[in-house]
């Protein structure tokens, strides 16, 4: 897949509307990490990321089909070039990692996963300075994602780093950092595919994704037995909106606004995975938690004072 092919030219500027997307995107995989918690009680790691990327395969083809959307075709202008960045994306950016976070989350320390989700935005900004057009570091982008992965570590806290000793806890937390890798990959790989339709593309990369995990989740873990409904409506909840709902998303934003402004999603992870723990398990809120929103929201700023600026309507330095 060659640089030239897969580039659209024009540094991207968030809008109002990307803003609030990005706000939704990190409420619902907040969300999804006590979602996975719940479902993996009576399905195998495997088996959860199957469900949910199928039913969101499921989900986004059916609109796709009410709405006239086909998928992209071979003999379309780059079409061979559309389907294999879908693939690359079906693998790097849903089939790996879900399994991955699944599997590991039964052996890592509470909030290890997090810490690892806010470190995509550390991969992607060297990632997208390569390979992305307008995608450039600079001294103040740099010091903004800087502040913000520190106020993940503060809000988190050294307790997400304690050995838990569980079976397999290096392998399940090296498995946490591949995933956040992964989830880089993905967005740049999203970022330079040819131009095509957003509802298009994240069909087709929930149909690759579904088509290459449910056959294997069948074979290594079998048909589930007997699941209890909580777990089902866990397996509901992922599939049709951290997933099916958040892929749709994910495509506009990382298309219009660029992977580096999309990776700031992973840094409210964390704090609704906090707000959600507490709300729902009766988990005490961290006294750090006020700090922790204080300098993530600070970095997050800082790396988009730019856009921030356009966003209201004053010229950017």
């Amino acid at each position: 897949m060659s640089r030239a092919a897969l580039s659209p030219a024009t540094a991207p500027t968030p809008s109002a509307a990307n803003w609030a997307l990005l706000g939704l995107l990190g409420l619902m995989w907040g969300a999804s990490f006590l979602a996975v918690e719940l479902a993996i009680v009576d399905f195998g790691p495997l088996s959860v990321s199957g469900l949910r990327i199928t039913l969101a395969a499921i989900v986004l083809l059916s609109v796709a089909r009410l709405r006239g959307v086909r998928l992209p075709r071979l003999s379309d202008p780059q079409g061979g070039t559309i389907w294999l960045a879908a693939l690359l994306i079906a693998l790097a950016s849903n089939a790996l990692p879900f399994s991955l976070l699944s599997w590991a989350q039964k052996s890592v320390a509470s909030g290890f996963a997090g810490v690892c989700m806010a470190v995509v935005p550390l991969i992607i900004l060297p990632l997208a300075h390569l390979f992305v057009p307008g995608e450039r570091m600079n001294l103040r982008r740099t010091a903004g994602f800087a502040l913000g992965t520190a106020g993940v570590a503060v809000l988190i806290g050294p307790g997400a780093f304690a050995a838990t000793g569980a079976e397999n806890e290096i392998l399940a937390r090296l498995a946490c950092i591949a995933a956040a890798g992964c989830y880089a990959v993905g967005a740049i790989t999203m970022r330079r595919c040819p131009e095509t339709g957003f509802l298009s593309l994240a069909a087709a990369i929930m149909l690759l994704a579904a088509l290459v995990l449910l056959p294997t989740a069948l074979i290594v873990e079998g048909l589930p037995q007997r699941p209890g409904a909580t777990s089902v409506l866990a397996v509901l909840y992922l599939g049709l909106l951290p997933t099916a709902t958040a892929q749709l998303i994910l495509v506009q934003v990382v298309r219009q606004a660029g992977p580096t402004f999309m990776s700031l999603s992973n840094y409210q992870v964390p704090i609704w995975s906090v707000f959600f723990g507490a709300a729902i398990l009766s988990e005490p809120l961290p006294p750090s938690l006020f700090l922790a929103l204080a300098m993530i929201l600070s970095g997050l700023a800082l790396s988009q004072l730019g856009a921030l600026r356009r966003l209201f309507g004053r010229r950017a330095p």
